[in-house]
């Protein structure tokens, strides 16, 4: 089963026990988060899509860890001046392991009706 989910500004294609980066939230490592932004969910043959979101569909997650990313440089200089400064960033990141893709109602499918063409 296959679900994409909006965390944060953020869409991610996830599976149950896959683990991801994203960007941090407020929680310890050994807590789980509950998405309820999910846009697709997909088992094989049946695909719901929401309109935006699915309703009552929730992807669980727990937290393995924190971690920082790869450290960014950012150079400013001013032209005829000699003043050039370059300063690092490390943007940090959660890691999550996806537990549990879960939907309570299935809406049934549309059924196709076949017009009558006129003769």
């Amino acid at each position: 089963m296959n679900a994409v989910v909006k965390i944060g500004t953020s869409q991610y294609l996830v599976s149950p026990g896959m683990q991801i980066l994203v960007n941090t939230v407020n929680s310890q490592p050994g807590s789980t988060l509950t998405f309820d932004q999910v846009l697709l969910i997909s088992d094989g043959d049946n695909i719901l899509i929401g309109q935006p979101y699915i309703d009552q569909a929730k992807v669980t997650a727990s937290i393995i860890a924190e971690t920082k990313g790869k450290k960014i440089r950012v150079s400013t200089y001013k032209a005829k001046s000699r003043y050039r400064r370059v300063k690092g960033f490390r943007p940090r990141f959660i890691k999550i392991r996806i537990d549990n893709i879960s939907i309570n109602n299935t809406p049934k499918p549309r059924s196709r009706t076949k017009i009558a063409k006129p003769s």
